[in-house]
């Protein structure tokens, strides 16, 4: 699987099989279920589901927030869109 099959599966009512967490994460808030992406990150606290969790908490504009959960993940907020984030996550954790 790459992005743009990543990105057409968000036209489908059921998630690709076997994507795992992470991926389930982003695929949820990809398709606008902020709650449910909200739930599944908040089950862990690997790096992994910390990054998710802190772009969750920065697109929902609470960067106070997203910011414990970059420095939780050990990263920084990054200077890009949130669209570009998002791609930017799934391609990594595609690779994953």
């Amino acid at each position: 699987m790459n992005l743009d099959s990543f990105k057409a599966s968000l036209d489908s009512v059921k998630p690709p099989a076997d994507i795992g967490d992470v991926l389930l994460a982003l695929w949820h808030e990809g398709k606008g279920d902020w709650e449910a992406s909200h739930g599944i990150v908040q089950a862990a606290n690997t790096p992994d589901y910390c990054l998710i969790h802190a772009y969750l908490h920065r697109k929902e504009g609470d960067n106070w927030n997203a910011n414990y959960w970059y420095t939780r993940a050990g990263q920084s907020m990054p200077k890009v869109s949130l669209e570009q984030e998002w791609e930017n996550l799934v391609r990594q954790f595609l690779k994953g």
